[in-house]
C-alpha cells in the first residue's frame, strides 16, 4: 500500500492531522515527544468515481464509495516531533526519521499560526515565523540523509573511483527511497560525474543529497491552524518566499477532526474535503457553536479544512499518481464474484496496461496479452499508458 509520511516539530497538529484523516484515536497533547512510536493507520483519497457517469451503483471491496466520491485508502507514518539536530540523534530524532524510509512523499504540519517556538513549546500567536520551520525539517532530512550515504566515505570514494563503479553508492540512497536513476541523473545535473570522487567536498554530498531528496521524497506543507487570525498572513508569506518549490495548502486538522466526529455521531452529514455540511441531527449548544466556529472561521474562507486536500495533492500532484478501476467483465463492469467497479488502484501516471496487471498480480503481468478500455471496447497494447479514472480489463494468454 502506498505510504505517506507525516512528519514536522512537536506540538504543530501532526498527530491531530493523522487522526482527522484516519479517525483513530492517538495520544495527543501540547507539550513534545506526545509521540514516540510512530502511529500508523489508514487515511483515504479521494476520486470521484465512475458509477454515477455509467448509471451503475458499485459494491466496493478494497476502497469506499460515498455520494459519488470514491475514497481510496493510503497508509499514514505519523512520526514523533522532530526538533533541531533530530539527525544527530537529539530527541531521538534519527530513530524517528529512520521511520520515513518507505514514505515517497511527506506531509510536513507546519504552525502557520506561529504559536510554538522551534521546540515545539506553546508560544503567542505571531511569535515564530513558520519559514524558519519550514527550512529547520527540510535540513534535518537532508543531513540525515547525508550522514547515511557519508558513513566510511573515504574507503567508498576509492573503491568507486577504482572500480568505475558507483553501485555501493546507489545502493545507500536507495535504501532512503532514492532509485538508482535518480541519483545518476541528479549526478549528472550536478556534474559530478566529471569529477574524481575523492576529491568530492561534503559540500558535494550534500548538494547530492539535497537534489537527491527533492526528486525522490518531495514535500508538501499543511499550513495549520487556520482560523487563528495571524495564520493568513503567514500564508501569505509562505506562498510568496516557497511557493517556487512547493505545495502549501491551508489546513485546520482540529476542524477536520471535529467534523468528522460529528459526523460519526450522526451530527453532521459531511463528507470530507467538501466546502461546508449538513446539520441532521441534533447537536447541544455548544456543539452548534463549535460548528459554526469551523463554518465561519476555517470553511467560508479557505474552502475547506485542508486534510483532503493535503493527501490527495501529496499522493496526485507530487507523486503523479491515477486511479484506475480494473474490471473482469467489461459489459457489466464486475469481478468475478459480480462485484460492480469493486477495485481501485493507484498507479504512476506513466505506467501502461501491463503494469497494472502486474500491480494486480504477477501472474496476471506475466500472462498479460493485452488489456481493453471497458468504456469504448478500445483494445489496449502493453506499452499504452493508462488515463486517469480509466476502466480496464486484463486479458491474459491461454
Amino acid at each position: 500500500m502506498l505510504q505517506v509520511g507525516i512528519v514536522g516539530k512537536p506540538n504543530t497538529g501532526k498527530s491531530t492531522f493523522f487522526a482527522a484523516a484516519t479517525l483513530l484515536e492517538v495520544k495527543r497533547a501540547p507539550y513534545p515527544f506526545t509521540t514516540v512510536e510512530p502511529n500508523r493507520g489508514i487515511g483515504y483519497v479521494k476520486v470521484r468515481c465512475v458509477c454515477k457517469e455509467l448509471g451503475v451503483i458499485d459494491n466496493p471491496q478494497n476502497s469506499v464509495c460515498v455520494e459519488g466520491w470514491r475514497f481510496v485508502p493510503v497508509e499514514l507514518i505519523d512520526v514523533a516531533g522532530l526538533v533541531p539536530d533530530a539527525w544527530r540523534g537529539r530527541g531521538l530524532g534519527n530513530m524517528f526519521l529512520d521511520h520515513l524510509r518507505r514514505a515517497p512523499v511527506l506531509i510536513h504540519v507546519v504552525d502557520a499560526a506561529g504559536a510554538t517556538d522551534e521546540e515545539g513549546r506553546v508560544v503567542k500567536p505571531g511569535t515564530r515565523d513558520p519559514i524558519d520551520d519550514v527550512l529547520f525539517l527540510e535540513r534535518e532530512i537532508e543531513m540525515w540523509m547525508l550522514q547515511v550515504i557519508s558513513r566510511d566515505w573515504d574507503r567508498l570514494a576509492k573503491t568507486i573511483e577504482y572500480s568505475k563503479n558507483f553501485e555501493e553508492l546507489y545502493s545507500r540512497l536507495a535504501g532512503l527511497g532514492v532509485k538508482p536513476q535518480v541519483t545518476q541523473r541528479v549526478m549528472e545535473e550536478l556534474g559530478l560525474q566529471g569529477k574524481r570522487v575523492t576529491s568530492w567536498s561534503r559540500e558535494d554530498l550534500y548538494e547530492l543529497v539535497k537534489a537527491a531528496r527533492r526528486a525522490a521524497r518531495p514535500i508538501l506543507l499543511a499550513a495549520n491552524k487556520i482560523d487563528i487570525p495571524v495564520a493568513a498572513d503567514n500564508i501569505k508569506r509562505m506562498r510568496e518566499a516557497l511557493g517556487d518549490r512547493y505545495i502549501i495548502v491551508p489546513t485546520s486538522a482540529e476542524a477536520e477532526l471535529a467534523l468528522k466526529r460529528a459526523a460519526k455521531a450522526g451530527i453532521v452529514n459531511y463528507i470530507p474535503g467538501s466546502p461546508d455540511f449538513d446539520i441532521v441531527g441534533q447537536p447541544t449548544p455548544s456543539q452548534l457553536k463549535a460548528l459554526e466556529y469551523i463554518r465561519e472561521n476555517v470553511l467560508k474562507p479557505y474552502g475547506s479544512t485542508g486534510v483532503q486536500e493535503a493527501l490527495d495533492r501529496a499522493v496526485f500532484d507530487l507523486l503523479e499518481m491515477i486511479a484506475v478501476f480494473p474490471v473482469e467483465n467489461e459489459k457489466k463492469l464486475t469481478n468475478s464474484k459480480g462485484n460492480v467497479l469493486p477495485d481501485v488502484y493507484l498507479i504512476h501516471r506513466d505506467s501502461t496496461a501491463r503494469d497494472l496487471a502486474f500491480e494486480i498480480h504477477s501472474e496476471l503481468g506475466e500472462k498479460f496479452a493485452f488489456a481493453v478500455d471497458a468504456l469504448t471496447g478500445r483494445k489496449l497494447s502493453a506499452q499504452e499508458k493508462l488515463t486517469h479514472r480509466m476502466v480496464v480489463k486484463i486479458v491474459t494468454a491461454k
